[in-house]
């Protein structure tokens, strides 16, 4: 099994940036499709983004984060990133990274998850 660890929420500002970071151990995160969900309270869990095994590989967008987020992975470090700009008041949630054997884009086609980071965004 892989272990995912998600880290680089915070309190921010509207109009600002974070980077969040997934560290995957017990196997190679190259094994996996992965995939960055959020989760407000009261709200379903929801899509952000996802990306394929390897570079040049399938990266998808949610239509709400589409020109202002960016999903990358390095294999070699074992981590998936999910770099956030210009950030709304309405992006705040728990976000999630998840891993999945192939690319999708629904919570229960993966299969791992992390525990999850806050990101809150003042307006």
């Amino acid at each position: 099994q892989v272990q995912l660890v998600e880290s680089g929420g915070g309190l921010v500002q509207a109009g600002s940036s974070l980077r969040l970071s997934c560290a995957a151990s017990g196997r190679a995160l190259s094994n996996y499709a992965m995939g960055w969900f959020r989760q407000a309270i009261g709200k379903e869990r929801e899509y952000v983004a996802g990306i394929s095994r390897w570079r040049g590989g399938s990266i998808y967008y949610a239509d709400y984060v589409r020109g202002r987020f960016t999903i990358s992975r390095d294999n070699a470090k074992n981590t998936v990133s999910l770099q956030m700009n210009s950030l709304k008041p309405e992006d705040t949630a728990v976000y999630y990274c998840a891993a999945s054997s192939a690319i999708a884009t629904t919570p229960r086609e993966y299969n791992y998850w992390g525990q999850g980071t806050q990101v809150t965004v003042s307006s």
